[in-house]
């Protein structure tokens, strides 16, 4: 009897202690835990890589406080097959189901870069660098890979005009030849089959309509005056008039290392093929990166049969059907509004 009652007390003991150790676990696998001392910290996650060596990955960066309490939180979760590649970033405390909730979501750490429209290849360079993505050397070398666009365009000599402005979210350690890989198919996910579709009808390649699409992104960035600078442009291409686009001789001057900020009547004249001034018909290429509006607005036109505008200065234009009334507007809106201004300064 005395035996039995022994056994019992130990048995009693033991269930006791296991449950204390088995409460201390589950109090583990739920508790918060941030061993590293840093404002974040990254634990990247190989392709492949099996539950203890990621455990004793998120170990070794104090992300968990074991590799042990790490497995039995993935036990407890059933989640050991979801578990995602990629890095990760922490930057406070987290319990081990938590972090395995992250890992399971595939929440890898990604940083934005922005493109706006109106771009250029080296400036959106700069933008690379800037963001501290890489050096814009390496940017503008992943730009000539012409081969991305060889399908739609076989005669670029660069990438500009098909790198689509946009903000991207990109894992940390993203090279430049992935970045435009990436921008290049959005372009022609965008630039979709039924927009190539219209734009053949109109006897359009797909390089003049994203010529014709970077005039208009780089003379308006009002949503409502794109189809009608569209419009102007195409109706010149129709009767055979100049483009006569500024941006196109900032442009020419651009790749000639001679622009200033500055355009006057004397470049106007300078010998380059994207001039319009000087040589009919649209430029030999893009001179920006347009966005999707500005390359329906090259495709889809307004109706309308202007052939001329001109700024108002305020970021809009004021456009004209013959060059009488352009005349009439370029007096007012350019002659005597600059000559009331210098008016106002000389009083002040």
């Amino acid at each position: 009897m005395r035996i039995l009652k022994w056994l019992l007390l130990v048995a009693l003991v033991l269930a006791a202690l296991g449950g204390v150790a088995a409460w201390l676990v589950y109090a583990r696998v739920y508790e918060p835990y941030r061993g590293f001392t840093s404002a974040e910290q990254f634990v990247d996650i190989p392709p492949g890589t099996g539950a203890a060596a990621i455990g004793m990955r998120l170990e070794e960066a104090g992300v968990v406080r074991d590799a042990r309490t790490f497995r039995v939180a993935l036990w407890m979760s059933g989640r050991a097959r979801e578990l995602q590649a990629g890095e990760y970033r922490f930057d406070r405390e987290l319990s081990p189901i938590d972090v395995i909730d992250r890992l399971a979501r595939g929440d890898v750490y990604k940083r934005l870069i922005t493109f706006r429209e109106g771009l250029t290849i080296p400036e959106m360079a700069q933008v690379f660098e800037e963001r501290g993505f890489g050096a814009a050397a390496d940017f503008e070398r992943a730009a000539r890979n012409v081969a991305l666009i060889a399908d739609l365009d076989r005669d670029a000599q660069d990438l500009e005009g098909y790198l689509f402005p946009e903000t991207y979210a990109l894992p940390r350690g993203t090279s430049a030849d992935e970045l435009v890989s990436q921008m290049v198919a959005l372009f022609k996910r965008l630039y979709d089959e039924p927009l190539r579709a219209e734009a053949a009808a109109a006897g359009l390649t797909t390089r003049q309509v994203v010529t014709l699409a970077s005039l208009v992104e780089k003379e308006t960035a009002r949503p409502a005056e794109r189809p009608l600078v569209g419009a102007v442009y195409r109706n010149r291409l129709r009767i055979g008039m100049g483009m006569q686009a500024d941006p196109t001789v900032i442009y020419a001057l651009q790749r000639a290392g001679r622009y200033d900020g500055n355009l006057s009547r004397v470049d106007l004249q300078f010998d380059s093929p994207y001039n319009t001034y000087r040589y009919a018909g649209l430029p030999p290429g893009p001179i920006a990166a347009p966005g999707l509006a500005s390359l329906t607005a090259a495709v889809r036109p307004a109706e309308v049969p202007h052939l001329y505008f001109v700024s108002r200065n305020d970021g809009s234009h004021v456009f004209a059907n013959t060059l009488a009334e352009h005349n009439r507007n370029v007096l007012e809106w350019q002659v005597r509004y600059f000559r009331e201004k210098r008016n106002e300064k000389r009083e002040k």
